[in-house]
């Protein structure tokens, strides 16, 4: 996503906040959804299911915002627990602000354009966990986040594509016999 540092000037209400590697955002449950902008380190969404089984949701570093989208926009209880992964700094904001009135047309448009890409994204991811090999889900995640297969552990790589840390290195040693 593209740099949007600029948040604290558009939302008077806007919060850098520096978090360490291990503080949780945001817990399910939680009746006021936030949004984040990572402008330093790593966060997480994920959800805990009735097993105590981790699901992780999403990654977001540096240049990407993160949250509770459902929540946010129906104003229901969170469901998704945000997390860091590194120490962090993230501007906390209100998600209207992208959409004021006193923007410029363009400036509204550049948002509506980030936004629409994330959801693609997203779109993209469901549909290779509902019918793609864990491989290509592997390259797809590859594609999205490049840098960080050096800075998640594998176990959250693999919760984040479906699969056993052992399926994961397999995928990763296949690829590397290919090269």
């Amino acid at each position: 996503m593209k740099n949007l540092e600029n948040i604290l000037d558009i939302d008077p209400k806007a919060k850098l906040k520096v978090f360490k590697k291990g503080d949780t955002l945001q817990y399910a449950g939680d009746f006021k959804a936030s949004t984040f902008y990572v402008k330093k380190g790593l966060l997480r969404s994920y959800i805990i299911d009735s097993k105590g089984k981790e699901h992780i949701f999403m990654f977001a570093p540096e240049n990407w915002i993160i949250a509770d989208l459902e929540a946010l926009e129906f104003n229901e209880p969170v469901q998704l627990f945000i997390d860091c992964l590194e120490d962090s700094e993230v501007i906390i904001f209100d998600k209207n602000c992208l959409f004021k009135s006193d923007l410029s047309k363009e400036k509204i448009a550049e948002n509506t354009q980030l936004l629409y890409r994330r959801i693609g994204k997203l779109q993209r991811r469901v549909l290779m966990l509902m019918g793609s090999l864990a491989a290509d889900r592997y390259t797809y995640f590859l594609n999205t986040y490049p840098e960080l297969p050096n800075r998640v552990p594998q176990r959250m790589i693999a919760t984040y594509l479906g699969i056993t840390p052992q399926a994961l290195s397999s995928i990763r040693g296949k690829i590397a016999r290919s090269k």
